[in-house]
Formats: structure tokens, sequence, C-alpha cells
């Protein structure tokens, strides 16, 4: 792994656990205590982290929301799997929205090139990506441009699916949980997911293993608003047990990532 990728995966597990030790992080990742710490001071200088005796901890809040470039690298191989596997989902002349996110992105490049269908989006990078589909037909909803995450965003993009009847919605999601349901960083995308949520007949939610329990700013839905979980999580993770007592289907995808103690 690459010191950008380390660093990355670093600075998500801090975000998500608060604080982490350098023994373990070095244990993790196989490598040095001295190269952790260097991550770490970047991290520091970045405003990323704090460090603190023995390791860091994290300077983020629920409502911070990690630049796109950063999300796509943590977790980079099971979100290619992920949206390898949701890609495969996808049949001739069926209406789907493809939700803002770096694993649907992934998901996009997967679409085979002679796969007809008709994808509503609110993400140029992802509308970009569908322009590389012959047979993809692309509608991109309206709304104000978000910076940096390149969404859109507001009244116009939550208006573009209010008279849409869509066959799937593919949601991508900060966090999700059987207590919390699935959850987002920032109110205006949420407020987007949930208009594109109700305009579907099916939800399909990628989330990578980092995402299970995790618990972001907005509550977007329930769980049980999840028809299929596609996960590269360990069938025996109890997270993913609680999901399924909601009735929630889990696509598991190989290899699994075990739950950590």
């Amino acid at each position: 792994m690459d010191s950008k990728t380390r660093r990355a995966t670093i600075a998500e597990q801090l975000r998500v656990d608060g604080e982490a030790s350098i023994a373990e992080l070095a244990a993790l990742f196989g490598t040095s205590e001295m190269t952790i710490r260097r991550d770490l001071d970047f991290l520091e200088v970045e405003g990323l982290a704090r460090r603190a005796r023995g390791g860091a901890i994290s300077v983020l809040s629920r409502s911070f929301e990690p630049p796109i470039l950063q999300r796509a690298a943590h977790m980079a191989d099971a979100k290619r799997r992920i949206g390898a596997a949701a890609a495969s989902l996808l049949r001739e002349n069926e209406t789907v929205v493809i939700d803002v996110g770096t694993t649907t992105h992934e998901m996009v490049k997967a679409i085979p090139d002679d796969l007809s269908i008709t994808a509503i989006t609110s993400s140029l990078l992802i509308s970009t990506e569908l322009s590389t589909k012959p047979l993809v037909k692309t509608i991109v909803t309206g709304g104000v441009l978000r910076l940096g995450e390149l969404s859109l965003i507001g009244p116009r993009a939550q208006s573009s699916f209010k008279d849409l009847n869509c066959d799937t919605v593919f949601l991508g999601v900060a966090g999700i949980s059987d207590a919390q349901g699935i959850t987002e960083y920032n109110l205006d995308d949420a407020d987007v997911k949930r208009s594109a949520l109700a305009s579907g007949r099916r939800v399909i939610v990628l989330a990578d293993a980092s995402k299970l329990g995790r618990v972001a700013f907005v509550t977007i839905a329930p769980v049980s608003a999840v028809d299929l979980l596609i996960t590269n999580a360990s069938p025996e993770n109890a997270i993913i047990r609680r999901i399924k007592d909601h009735d929630v289907e889990v696509l598991h995808v190989e290899p699994f990532e075990e739950e950590k103690d």
C-alpha cells in the first residue's frame, strides 16, 4: 500500500473510531512505528488528526465529509468489487437512479458497453463516466453545483425526481446501521437522496465494510427502506446480522472483511 492510500485509510479509521495507537496502526498496515509516526505527523499538518501520547485522535465531526479523492482511495479494491457486483444486476432497458458516491462511480465504470439502460444522476462525475457508455441514456438533474463533491443539490435537484417512476435506486451512503438507518454527511445531499429514494421501486445500497455501524450527521431513511445491501463485510458480522433482521437482503462480495474487535 502506498503512503497516500495508507494515510487516507488512517484518517478514515480515526474519523470512525475516534482514536488509534501507533502500535495498532503499525500492526494493521504491517509497517514500522516510525512510518506510522510520519503518517500521523502528516495528517496533523493537514488538519485531519491531533497527535496524542502513543497515537492520535480525530479532530473531525460526524458532519465532516472527506474530499472525494480521499474517499476514493479508502477501501478502493472493495469499492471496485462492490461496484462490479452492482453493475451485474442491471438489466436491459432498465431505468435506474445512480447516486453520488465513490462506490457508485465504480459501479458506472463496470457497466458493459453493450447494455442499454436509462440512468438518472445528480453527480457530474458519474454523468461524465456514463457519457462513455454508448447505449446509456443519461439524465442529469438540475440544481446547484456543490463544489468539491461535483454533486447537484437544492430544490431543483430534488424536484427532478418528483414525477419519475424508476426501477432501481443505487445509493451510496456515509454509513449504515440497524439503529440509525442510512446516514449522510451533508444536509443538502441527504435531501436529494431522499427524493431519489421515493422515485424507485427497489433500493440497493452500496457500502463497504468500513461503513457498517457508522452514523454520519443526517439520517436519510430507516434501514428497512433498503431492499438489498451490497458489501464486502463478512456474513458473520454482527451488524450485518442485525440489518438482516429488518428484512434487508445482503449480497456479500469476496474476499470478505472480517469484523474487527
